[in-house]
């Protein structure tokens, strides 16, 4: 049998106990593995691995030995419950072997979980877990998750209540990270709210949320996109001295003008060109981006870009003024284009 879409979701979470095997395969990997993970734990329970009720064979000890996924899927438990055997890394060499399994398996024995990378429609693999009865065959690809998912997400993280808002960002941030750091996202923010009853918020998302710099360089250019030029001598000093080469001042300088010029020449406003930015910014910190666009002007922010284009140029090329000096007279001369 052949699963898409929210048939597959819902049955990755809560697969046929009676079933006798699943097939997930798709070009990402990390994909791949988190939804064998979640289906390998709804299949054994919390305690399954602990309890020895799963078995791991790679693909390659297979071809060496077809024998080892009989004994492995008959193999009695020494604690009670239901058991599963898992085939990573399977390819299309493994179809005759999968198809006398499925067709031999009986109630008792362990479910067979096989994974694999991309296969085409034609796929002699999945053509023998689509045509058996008791076995499903799901397809992995690279879309983002929807709110449905990201609901179920949350909930397996023990998050509650979300705003309306808080959605919107974490659908956002869904699209621009990939699976496996947005697990890791939604654990730091599980943490984050423990103990808190009070809905998750989009003020929760940004306290949160990945940044695209390090906090004192996102700081540092806070105040030349604010125009502060008073304040930049001491404060580009101290990250000149925690290791930030003077080229990658410029380049990350570039990249957050080249943002605001972005946001401020959107036809639907810059609050929607910077909900795309990867990662994307949250809460106040994308008010703040908003607010530099539109103090800024697209007019400066080009001039802006073009000061940094030659600073870039020149620090390559090896000038004469030390480096860190030529990045201190830019950010000066880029923070004084803002207008008072």
């Amino acid at each position: 049998m052949k699963l898409g879409g929210r048939e597959a979701r819902h049955f990755v979470e809560r697969p046929d106990p009676d079933g006798a095997g699943v097939l997930l395969f798709g070009g990402d990997a990390m994909r791949v593995t988190l939804k064998r993970q979640t289906l390998v734990a709804a299949l054994i329970g919390p305690d399954g691995v602990a309890e020895m009720r799963l078995a791991r064979i790679a693909a390659a000890d297979l071809r060496r030995d077809p024998a080892a996924l009989d004994d492995a899927v008959r193999a009695a438990g020494f604690f009670p419950g239901p058991r599963a055997v898992v085939v990573e890394d399977a390819g299309d060499g493994l179809a005759e072997l999968m198809r006398r399994a499925l067709a031999d398996w009986r109630p008792g024995d362990a479910q067979i979980v096989v994974t694999a990378g991309a296969l085409k429609a034609g796929s002699p693999l999945r053509k023998v877990f689509e045509a058996a009865k008791n076995a499903v065959a799901i397809g992995i690809y690279d879309d983002p998750p929807g709110r449905e998912e990201i609901a179920a997400a949350l909930a397996a993280a023990g998050l509650g209540a979300v705003d309306r808002a808080a959605m919107g960002d974490l659908e956002n941030l869904a699209r621009g990270l990939g699976p496996g750091d947005f697990a890791q996202f939604l654990a730091k923010l599980a943490l984050y709210k423990a103990g808190d009853p009070a809905p998750l918020g989009a003020e929760d998302m940004a306290a949160c949320a990945p940044r695209a710099t390090e906090a004192d360089l996102d700081h540092l250019l806070d105040l030349v996109a604010e125009g502060q030029a008073g304040r930049l001598a001491v404060e580009l000093r101290r990250a000149g001295t925690q290791g930030s080469a003077p080229v990658k001042l410029v380049i990350d300088a570039g990249r957050r003008f080249r943002t605001l010029l972005a946001a401020a020449t959107a036809a639907e406003g810059p609050e929607a060109a910077l909900a795309r930015v990867r990662p994307p910014v949250f809460g106040p910190r994308r008010a703040r981006l908003v607010a530099q666009a539109r103090g800024f002007g697209a007019e400066r922010l080009e001039a802006a870009l073009g000061l940094i284009t030659e600073t870039d140029l020149a620090l390559r090329s090896g000038g004469a003024m030390p480096g860190l000096a030529m990045v201190e007279r830019l950010f000066v001369r880029v923070a004084m284009l803002r207008p008072r």
